[in-house]
């Protein structure tokens, strides 16, 4: 240090000043322009960029004043050494900072934008968050280590043994959580959806950090392993947009010509009366053993079953009213017994339906 005179000095706390200076002036020109633009935009990018500008801390600033301004300077070895582990120190901290509050507040704003719709999923997007959060900091602490000269190759394969033991120890957890997170960020469903998990159907409840929990119709709750269910065939009648319906009646065989030729016709017409229903076909399908069979296709143009059943009754209604105007009856189960007299048949049926036609 007695190899600078003065003038040295002087040139050092001048540029320690103008770097100074400097850095708070492009700060604060940015925080100024960006605040000023965020209010006119849709996105998050410039609200989080001033955030993320805003945490810059002033020892940051000053640190890399007395840095710059020390360029100029003949230091002893020692302290240019340890003025240079101090930068890259403080260096390190602050772009760790910056990095801890741009994920935190872009996980905050994910979250408040999906609690409205799937409050459940904040949870493993706050465990996102931590996780992510962790790692950054644990990177910055490496490398803070490694600049001080401090050997992290054996600690970085401790750590790794470390986790190995650990991931071992906790596999289903952690399984079950990383499933979690991919409930979460691939969306195959949301709360409030109605699934079919194999055998298994219900509303999603709660999406949480190890189970997934259905509300079935019958009212009870059934909880699912994260895992377990994305290994599963998942039906999600939620995001159904139409629905295709085959429906069948059928007629006896004393029915006429005219009047087999008829039904098709009727069953389109009772098809293309309905708003919300799309006729596809209607055909006279085959024998069946007791009755004429007749097959209807159409599409209902929503994914809510309450319209579709109202389609439905309409429909069944319809021909209810048509099939009585032509005399044209619907079939019941029967059986034909051929006895030992050539001659003689006996209808048999079954006792209600026996009632239900005397009546």
């Amino acid at each position: 240090m007695t190899n600078n005179d003065l003038q040295a000095w002087l040139l050092a706390v001048g540029i320690c000043l103008a770097v100074i200076v400097l850095l708070y002036g492009v700060k604060a020109l940015l925080l100024r322009r960006l605040t000023h633009i965020a209010p006119h935009t849709d996105t998050y990018l410039d609200d989080l960029a001033i955030k993320i500008l805003a945490s810059t801390q002033p020892f940051f600033i000053f640190l890399m004043g007395v840095h710059a301004g020390a360029q100029v300077l003949s230091l002893p070895p020692r302290s240019e050494t340890i003025l240079q582990h101090l930068s890259v120190t403080v260096f390190l901290l602050q772009a760790a900072r910056w990095g801890d509050v741009g994920i935190k507040g872009w996980f905050h704003h994910y979250r408040l934008r999906r609690s409205a719709e799937d409050a459940a999923s904040t949870t493993s997007t706050a465990a996102l968050g931590f996780v992510a959060r962790t790692a950054l900091w644990v990177v910055i602490l490496l490398m803070i280590l490694d600049n001080f000269g401090v050997n992290i190759t054996t600690l970085v394969a401790s750590l790794g043994i470390g986790g190995i033991a650990v991931a071992l120890a906790m596999q289903n957890i952690l399984g079950d959580l990383f499933s979690s997170l991919s409930i979460v960020l691939d969306k195959p469903f949301v709360v409030g959806d109605f699934i079919i998990v194999d055998d298994v159907l219900g509303t999603v409840e709660y999406v949480g950090l190890k189970t997934t929990r259905l509300r079935s119709l019958g009212g009870e709750q059934i909880v699912f392993s994260n895992s377990d269910l994305l290994k599963s065939r998942i039906r999600n009648y939620k995001h159904m947009q139409t629905r295709r319906i085959v429906f069948a009646i059928r007629t006896p065989y004393q029915i006429t010509k005219a009047q087999l030729l008829a039904v098709p016709a009727l069953l389109r017409e009772a098809v293309e009366r309905q708003e919300m229903a799309t006729f596809d076909r209607a055909h006279f399908k085959g024998y069946g053993t007791s009755s004429l069979e007749f097959e209807t296709v159409y599409y209902v143009n929503s994914g809510d079953y309450g319209v579709y059943m109202d389609v439905q009754q309409a429909i069944n209604v319809f021909l209810f009213e048509r099939f009585a105007e032509q005399d044209i009856p619907f079939a019941y189960p029967t059986q034909l017994l051929k006895l030992d007299q050539p001659d003689e048949w006996m209808t048999v049926t079954r006792p209600e339906e026996r009632r239900a036609a005397n009546s």
